[in-house]
């Protein structure tokens, strides 16, 4: 018996980017470093706290905050389906 090839469409990172918008989230928990360096134009925050971020399926930060619950409070007011990232 022989297996088949199938080829897996390919996306633009347009079309990758856009997948689950609006729909899905993810969790990460962050440094202030990370967060300061990753985000130049947001307030500077003082360096070593432990932060937790959720951003849309895009990378587009929703929230930012030193408890890990009020991410996924926020997800579920906005809808949106969570997963983490490590």
């Amino acid at each position: 018996m022989f297996a088949k090839t199938v080829k897996s469409p390919r996306l633009t990172n347009a079309e990758l980017a856009a997948l689950g918008a609006g729909e899905v989230g993810y969790i990460r928990e962050m440094t202030s470093d990370e967060v300061n360096e990753r985000f130049p134009t947001a307030p500077q925050l003082d360096p070593g706290m432990q932060l937790w971020a959720l951003f849309g399926a895009d990378g587009t930060p929703i929230l930012l905050t030193d408890d890990k619950s009020s991410t996924f409070y926020r997800a579920a007011e906005d809808e949106l389906k969570t997963v983490s990232l490590h």
